[in-house]
């Protein structure tokens, strides 16, 4: 097995690990009535994405995501929360270096032995969920998990349907499909976009993904046999029937999104071995982007 298939599997016992975590750190994670901010880079960017749309959804304060090299440096905020694998990587350490005196940061990290120790004010450590592959599968999925148990979301049911997603057959249709589109609305779009990149990478195939009613304005005229539209959550507007004259194939579970991604996941395990790809190290990518910055 590739060290992603292992990863994806070990995803339930993850979760309830991070709620955990999260009980016991409840006093660093985001406050009701909070303005919060919550950054990442990557797969991280996405799922900082579905917190903060999940975080105002229930109304506990406004909420923003920015990739981190994108962080409004102008603006004030009650608590910053970054979210990185490991720790290291470049415009997340410069972010919190220079927002230090103005409000307290939060970093989720799997490596406490790097410099985001250094730069955030506090850590919640998810050491247990760090990976060997330098796609992000665990790691990104146990960190929103302690995010939404921070929320008061109860973690068991969400672990219950991951093993679900974990024992589900992958049709023929989707791991030859050609090219997908993966749909969201309100905080599974996040999920929708950390599905697309997850293809992209393993596979090194063309992938897509919109907020949900987006599609129809002008993304669904690629549809076609051989093609995916993947929704996460039911479609409740309409959405199949308008992409059946296409030929494409529609796709949507009545899970909750996070735990469908598993789905995605393992579909990307599998594509890039039929592909004779190795899913654990896609092209050009590294565990840790760490850009020079010249001497100041």
């Amino acid at each position: 097995m590739s060290f992603i298939g292992e990863e994806i599997a070990r995803q339930p016992q993850a979760w309830l690990k991070a709620a955990t975590a999260a009980s016991g750190s409840a006093d660093l994670l985001p406050r009701p009535g909070e303005r919060v901010a919550v950054v990442g880079c990557g797969t991280s960017w996405f799922m900082a994405e579905a917190y903060a749309a999940l975080r105002e959804a229930r109304g506990l304060g406004e909420t923003d995501h920015f990739a981190a090299s994108e962080f409004p440096h102008e603006r004030t905020y009650d608590r910053l929360v970054a979210i990185s694998r490991s720790g290291t990587t470049t415009e997340i350490l410069e972010l919190l270096d220079r927002r230090r005196g103005r409000y307290p940061a939060l970093a989720l990290t799997a490596d406490t032995s790097t410099p985001i120790v250094d730069v955030a004010d506090h850590v919640l450590d998810l050491s247990f969920a760090d990976e060997r592959s330098v796609v992000q599968t665990v790691f990104a999925t146990t960190a929103l998990t302690a995010l939404r148990a921070g929320l008061g979301e109860p973690v068991e049911p969400l672990a219950e349907a991951a093993r679900t997603a974990l024992d589900a057959p992958l049709p023929e249709e989707w791991v030859t499909a050609e090219q997908i589109t993966f749909l969201g609305r309100g905080w599974a779009h996040g999920i929708a976009r950390e599905a697309s990149l997850k293809m992209r990478e393993a596979t090194q195939s063309w992938t897509e993904s919109y907020p949900s009613l987006e599609y129809r304005h002008g993304p669904i005229s690629i549809a076609a046999p051989g093609r995916l539209v993947w929704h996460f959550g039911p479609d409740a507007a309409g959405l199949r029937a308008d992409v059946a004259p296409t030929g494409a194939l529609f796709v949507d579970h009545p899970e909750d999104p996070q735990a469908d991604l598993v789905r995605v996941q393992r579909l990307a395990e599998a594509a890039a071995v039929r592909k004779g790809l190795d899913p654990d190290r896609p092209r050009a990518l590294t565990r840790s982007v760490i850009l020079d910055r010249p001497a100041s």
